[in-house]
């Protein structure tokens, strides 16, 4: 069977938030023609195969692309985020995302789709030919692409239905991912939860939302993290508010764990036990009755990482505990926010999808789309998309404030862009408006902040190279 021959401007690699992102700005400020190709049998990502109760940990108003709102703009009136805005569930962002396929992208007449395909790259002979194949039909496509390749899969998320557990688990271990909660047929005696990231949190909050006893959880915790307060991540909240209360925090603080103390006292950020230190942060967001919840269970591990659990005992970096009989595990230990190397975004016949602003992927895909459709040149569009990782550490706080920092400071000598900005209901805070003058005055105070936080970095490196 000969190849099916396409011809487009951009060749989207991925029906993801970001490749939606990206698709539904570029196809609303240019009048270029897109391919997008999928292994998926419809839009939306890691969230075709998560877990069936999962729901977005900050504001549905944040979420999704530009052109169109997530959800309803209500205010939850019950349950753990009572008064904070509605997070958006699992099934319904997978109708967001059919919705904006086929009410947005498609009937564009310049979009089209392929799901259940898989790109295969540029031809070895032709590098000017990109080639993909249906997961189907087996049919294959040579597609022509006039103006670039856009990778939407670099960010890698991954759910735990997706990858295996990397420890060993010994025959006769009832181990499953949270995918499999919802429908237990059984109740076991005791669970246990391995992981403490979001998904780990998201395993304990349903367990205890279903009436479980807190003394039936076991929660195997690698690292405390630093979670945000979801009040502080509200629709309409004032970015000047925010920033001058870490500003603050910066300012007075002589050491990493006073900048921490600092941030927690002022309430932007939040910690499970004031007992344990948090060496994690990963943009985790709760609400503060969930941390209460979540306070509730008392059987918490802190022994680094599982490396084997066993029918009698679980294995960890720094200690073997006893297992309880008829344990059921629940695996939460997937990357979801793997801490990729970061590359230039705009690479000649090539975009590599990052998050520009950390952990707020669907807005850095728009901008990302927004400067290519608005810029001429990739020195210009790299310098105001530069992509930052994802954070890790505690201490990836400090870049991550510091990048935000960097950012605001390019975008706002560009009034188009800032312009931009002010209609981008993804972006979530309204950036302040900022005179050029105004912006040549604050510019010595970014700089100062900046070598604020290079020093305390540089300090807490040095405390632990002789520790």
């Amino acid at each position: 069977m000969n190849p099916t021959a396409l011809e487009v401007d951009y060749l989207i690699v991925g029906a993801g938030a970001m490749g939606m992102a990206f698709a539904d700005t570029l196809i609303a400020e240019t009048d270029a023609t897109v391919a997008i190709v999928d292994r998926y049998d419809q839009p939306g990502g890691h969230w075709t195969v998560a877990y069936p109760f999962v729901r977005l940990h900050q504001p549905s108003a944040y979420y999704g692309v530009n052109s169109r709102e997530l959800g309803s703009g209500t205010v939850d009136q019950d349950g753990w985020n009572a008064g904070l805005h509605e997070l958006a569930s699992a099934s319904e962002i997978l109708a967001y995302f059919d919705q904006v396929m086929r009410r947005t992208l498609l009937p564009s007449g310049r979009v089209s789709y392929f799901p259940k395909s898989f790109y295969d790259g540029p031809d070895p002979q032709r590098p000017d030919i990109q080639r993909f194949h249906s997961l189907v039909s087996g049919a294959d496509f040579e597609v022509t692409v006039k103006r670039r390749t856009v990778d939407a899969t670099y960010m890698n998320v991954t759910v735990p239905a997706m990858v295996p557990p990397k420890y060993e688990v010994a025959p006769g271990v009832r181990l499953i991912t949270p995918n499999q909660l919802p429908a237990l047929q059984d109740r076991p005696s005791h669970y246990t939860v391995v992981g403490a990231g979001k998904t780990g949190i998201d395993a304990c909050l349903w367990l205890l939302s279903r009436g479980t006893d807190p003394s039936d959880i076991t929660w195997i915790m690698p690292r405390d993290s630093w979670l945000i307060d979801r009040a502080h991540t509200q629709p309409g909240d004032s970015y000047l508010e925010k920033e001058a209360a870490r500003r603050e925090a910066v300012a007075g603080a002589e050491t990493v764990q006073e900048l921490f103390a600092r941030l927690e006292d002022s309430g932007l950020l939040l910690r499970l036990s004031p007992d344990n230190e948090p060496t994690a942060y990963r943009c985790a967001t709760v609400a503060r009755a969930e941390l209460e919840q979540l306070r509730r269970i008392g059987d918490i591990v802190r022994h680094g990482r599982v490396k084997r659990i066993g029918e009698n005992a679980i294995e960890l970096d720094q200690a073997t505990i006893p297992a309880q009989t008829g344990t059921l595990y629940i695996d939460c230990t997937a990357d979801g926010l793997e801490r990729r190397k970061t590359v230039p975004v705009f690479d000649q016949a090539h975009i590599t999808l990052q998050a520009v602003v950390p952990c707020q992927q669907v807005f850095s895909a728009a901008l990302i789309a927004h400067v290519e459709a608005s810029c001429t040149d990739d020195d210009t569009r790299n310098a105001l998309c530069a992509p930052s990782q994802h954070p890790d550490s505690a201490l990836d706080w400090i870049q991550f404030f510091g990048d935000i920092q960097e950012r605001i400071v390019r975008w706002t000598a560009d009034p188009a862009l800032v312009e931009w900005l002010g209609t981008c209901r993804l972006l979530g805070r309204r950036l302040p408006e900022i005179s050029p003058e105004q912006r040549t005055a604050l510019l010595p105070m970014f700089q100062a902040q900046k070598l604020k936080l290079e020093q305390l970095v540089h300090q807490a490196d040095a405390a632990a190279a002789v520790n």
